[in-house]
């Protein structure tokens, strides 16, 4: 199952409470205060890791709490440091306070740490207090409570290309044909539910990430098909190839689609709408003549990248796949 939001409620350790004591041994003339400091509380950290693709975990487990200090004790003993708890979320979890709404930080590469709570300090015990003008202090201090807070995770798919397209323009079959993904394909609408990545290999040891994303139509942006729940997945890639099914099947007006989906990522965040693109009639092995005509004379009068595929017979997915690489390579550089 994919789950890319989530919301969670953590608590940093207390601090211990320092302690008040007085040693007083048969052998050890003049023993004083002895209370012991308290231990520290222990901090939260979440920390990124490529092994994770979804924030299922979350789902199942909504709290989560670091360890409390001890409390210190006579004869100088201070309590123990209360243990760390380190969450694991997948590469591309965004932290965001629930209360307000800020982002806390964005977890976007492999081995990423943040502090999520800091854990309470340590009370001190009357041990600490004691100077040459009191002796035999009374005082001693509680810990101090760690932090606390409601925190909304959220996944952000990291890809270098995404797919985008509406539904059955062939974003599945693409992504299956040049990568080891193998997504569910069917010929109904909304076939896919969630983003499926693949990594695409080229030259001797290279290689880039592409993801398929589901679910825009016309008022996408509004909730219409599955909505914008999935455009924020488009956020963090460098290039879009945007997919038009131009069979006698396919959309009636390939233009208004192209336009469509631009218009709908414009509207969700007006940064999606200027992505560069290339623009890719898919299916042209079944193409109606005039609709791949129509979309190419729109492509040469908007000077978008333009190039045709089949994913079944494979026309076109060299051609394509160079046109991706040289697109990324001249971004690189």
């Amino acid at each position: 199952m994919f789950v890319d939001r989530a919301k969670i409620h953590v608590k940093a350790g207390d601090g211990g409470n320092g302690c008040l004591a007085f040693r007083r041994e048969k052998y050890v003339p003049r023993g004083g205060p002895s209370g012991g400091d308290g231990g520290n509380g222990g901090n939260l950290y979440f920390r990124s890791t490529a092994h994770l693709n979804t924030l299922i975990r979350f789902k199942y487990q909504q709290h989560f709490k670091a360890g409390r200090g001890g409390h210190g004790s006579g004869k100088n003993r201070h309590g123990k440091d209360g243990e760390d708890l380190v969450i694991e979320v997948p590469v591309g979890t965004q932290v965001y306070n629930e209360a307000n709404g800020e982002l806390l930080f964005d977890l976007d590469e492999e081995g990423h740490v943040e502090c999520g709570a800091s854990g309470g300090r340590g009370g001190r015990g009357n041990a600490a207090f004691a100077t040459s003008t009191n002796q035999a202090p009374r005082k001693f201090e509680d810990g101090q409570p760690g932090e606390e807070a409601t925190l909304l995770l959220e996944l952000k798919v990291l890809a270098d290309v995404g797919i985008v397209g509406y539904p059955n323009a062939g974003k599945s079959t693409l992504i299956s044909v040049i990568s080891a993904a193998k997504p569910k394909i069917a010929d109904y609408p909304f076939t896919t539910l969630t983003p499926n990545l693949g990594v695409v290999t080229y030259g001797d040891y290279s290689s880039f990430v592409v993801a398929d994303i589901p679910g825009l139509i016309e008022g996408a942006h509004q909730g219409s098909g599955l909505g914008f729940q999935f455009l924020r997945h488009v956020e963090r890639t460098r290039l879009l190839i945007h997919l038009v099914d131009v069979s006698d099947s396919g959309e009636s007006d390939p233009v208004h689609s192209v336009e469509t989906i631009i218009e709908e990522m414009a509207l969700y965040d007006t940064g999606l709408g200027k992505k560069p693109e290339i623009i890719t009639a898919s299916k042209i092995d079944v193409a109606d003549s005039d609709k791949l005509e129509r979309l190419r004379s729109y492509c040469q009068k908007k000077a978008l990248p333009f190039q045709s595929i089949s994913a079944i017979s494979g026309e076109g997915i060299p051609e394509l796949k160079n046109a991706i690489v040289k697109h990324l390579e001249v971004e690189k550089n």
